[in-house]
């Protein structure tokens, strides 16, 4: 086979796969509309986004409480997760020796590829009464899924972040050095900005991956359907709702198709953030 043939072979594979791709977003987009568009019919769209009640026996659902859980705990692990993981990036990439990256480098690795169970597991058992012992009952709160998540969101920014700053052209450290910049100096005002992009689709992705967590937050975030007055309060988000119901939930039922709306809102955030990304990795 000649190389022009290779090629071509090579470039209708990689256009196949990406199909199969788009054809798999497609589909699961599909299943979730299909089961799910019903619920905003049957409680009206401003009802169910915008209701505080989620009463089975009645088919009464709306999910405030609940978008507000899954914003809360959010928001709450990116603040914390975002300025530790870009400070480890940065370690990472301009300051650690070669020794220290052989040791971190893999914890980093592997604390990526634990399963999420296992952090949520961590939880519910150091965690949860750690915090019902020293601060308040019942330990089971809004603090503890945020305090998960930001273990499970840093190394996916530290990752990107760290891609993105080694990215980053050796020439203009170079010239900032030869202008008389210190370290410090090159860091703040040529390499991060050099990186910004880069930097914030790290943050936006690592949103999309807090807020579509399940099993880690639904282990230790106590799942009370109401709005939590304060970080030591139960809450219950959108994810974790879906979990805890799913089993109990009949074929068909008005139930079963508010879960999978559920399951729309949670994508429609997901492609919210992943759009935020891909607009600031061009725009920034």
């Amino acid at each position: 086979m000649s190389k022009k043939n290779i090629e071509i072979t090579v470039r209708c594979l990689l256009f196949l796969c990406s199909i199969i791709s788009l054809m798999i977003l497609v589909g699961i987009g599909y299943f979730l509309f299909k089961n799910g568009f019903s619920a905003f019919i049957e409680n009206g769209l401003g009802n169910f986004i915008f209701g505080k009640t989620w009463n089975i026996s009645k088919n009464v659902y709306g999910v405030y409480p609940l978008i507000l859980g899954s914003l809360f705990v959010t928001t709450g692990s990116i603040i914390v997760s975002a300025p530790i993981g870009i400070s480890v990036a940065i370690f990472m990439t301009d300051i650690a020796t070669s020794d220290i990256k052989k040791i971190i480098g893999p914890c980093i690795e592997l604390m990526a590829g634990i399963p999420s169970i296992v952090f949520g597991l961590v939880g519910m058992i150091f965690l949860v009464p750690l915090i019902r012992e020293n601060f308040s009952p019942p330990g089971y709160s809004l603090i503890a899924a945020i305090i998960v998540l930001i273990v499970m969101t840093m190394p996916t920014i530290i990752t990107l972040s760290e891609d993105s700053l080694r990215s980053v052209p050796r020439q203009y450290k170079e010239a900032s050095y030869a202008l008389g910049a210190t370290k410090w100096q090159t860091v703040w005002n040529v390499t991060l900005p050099a990186a910004k992009s880069g930097i914030i689709g790290a943050v936006i992705l690592g949103m999309g991956r807090a807020i579509g967590e399940a099993m880690a937050v639904y282990m230790v975030i106590g799942n009370a359907f109401k709005i939590p007055n304060s970080l030591f309060d139960p809450s219950r988000t959108l994810t974790s709702n879906i979990v805890g119901q799913i089993e109990e939930a009949a074929l068909n039922s008005q139930h079963m198709h508010a879960l999978f709306a559920c399951g729309i809102i949670l994508l429609i955030f997901v492609f919210l953030f992943n759009g935020i990304s891909f607009k600031m990795r061009k725009v920034v």
